[in-house]
């Protein structure tokens, strides 16, 4: 990867921090897209490479999987090992983690919550990473910081939450700031229309002709499967995956990995996606009802669009009511 200049001076500003005597807590404000995952997989490399351990706190299981896939293809020809801990692994994977984790058999960890627990214990632990600070509360990030005293906290944002600006803003944490997007990125194509499925097909048609995958975005799960069924009448060639977060996990990674695959064309979802999936083919989103979703939210879900350079589209629709 060719970094951009905002990536560069990130990784400095961290390095500079891990050479004090006082722990890092340094935030990494970027927008969606613009390369704060790379950062955080090359200060975990120089941690592991100082024979110390890393945890990755991610807000959901998806994102976790996504990350560790994305870890373990990044770093195959390197001795370092990685794992995931999240409710997808059987009681007995997670008990044998858990012992790796205590002697020292694992680098570095991704997982959920399910990382805070009790009988999770590090042999070495030096480096935390919080990916989309905005979705842990304040009793968790303390938590987190509880975890041992000297330990160096990195965390990842593109829609900070008032208090984590404050607190860098009056220089209790750093910040370093990326504001340049990727080579070749360009800007996502954004509307803003009223619902009408003559237009969905029309969107759904023109993203499968040039052989993309579409979001198609409704965040109500009792109403879902009968929206895949409207988008299938409507465009019958399409294959469609849904998913929402009453589903058992299995099913949903199964589904997701499908969608990434390219063996679904077209997927139903609730905002589930709204945190950090990074799939390159998916260039147009649809946003069925965008007048039920907070800034944040809609900022973040735009965002899973437009991550290649290919020019992408987001729609975001609303009820003539």
């Amino acid at each position: 990867y060719e970094e951009t200049p905002d990536q560069l001076q990130a990784i400095e500003d961290i390095e500079k921090d891990l050479k004090k005597e006082k722990p890092m807590d340094r935030i990494v404000c970027g927008d969606v897209g613009f390369g704060k995952t790379e950062v955080a997989m090359r200060i975990a490399l120089l941690a592991s490479a100082n024979s110390r351990q890393t945890a990755i706190i991610c807000p959901t299981t998806i994102l976790a999987n996504q990350h560790y896939n994305t870890f373990k293809k990044r770093f195959e020809k390197f001795p370092i090992k990685i794992a995931l801990l999240s409710r997808l692994q059987t009681r007995a994977e997670q008990k044998k983690l858990a012992k790796d984790l205590k002697e020292g058999g694992t680098d570095i960890v991704i997982g959920t919550h399910r990382l805070l627990s009790k009988d999770i214990e590090f042999k070495n632990l030096q480096l935390l990473i919080i990916d989309d600070e905005q979705r842990f509360g304040v009793k968790q990030k303390e938590k987190l910081r509880q975890m041992k005293a000297s330990l160096d906290v990195l965390s990842l944002s593109a829609t900070p939450v008032p208090r984590t600006i404050y607190l860098a803003l009056s220089s209790f944490k750093n910040i370093s700031l990326m504001q340049t997007p990727p080579k070749g990125r360009q800007a996502i194509k954004t509307e803003v229309l009223e619902y009408k499925e003559k237009i969905v097909k029309k969107i759904i048609n023109d993203e499968l002709k040039r052989k993309g995958q579409v979001y198609f975005l409704h965040n109500r799960v009792e109403t879902i499967e009968k929206t895949a069924h409207k988008i299938k009448k409507l465009c019958p060639k399409v294959k469609i995956g849904l998913i929402h977060g009453r589903m058992p996990e299995k099913k949903l990674i199964k589904i997701m990995d499908d969608f990434q695959k390219e063996n679904i064309n077209v997927l139903v979802a609730t905002t589930i996606i709204e945190n950090g999936l990074d799939l390159p083919n998916v260039n147009t989103i649809i946003i069925e009802d965008a007048t039920r979703l907070g800034l944040s939210q809609a900022h973040q879900i735009r965002g899973r669009v437009g991550r290649s350079e290919t020019k992408s589209f987001a729609y975001f629709m609303y009820n003539k009511k």
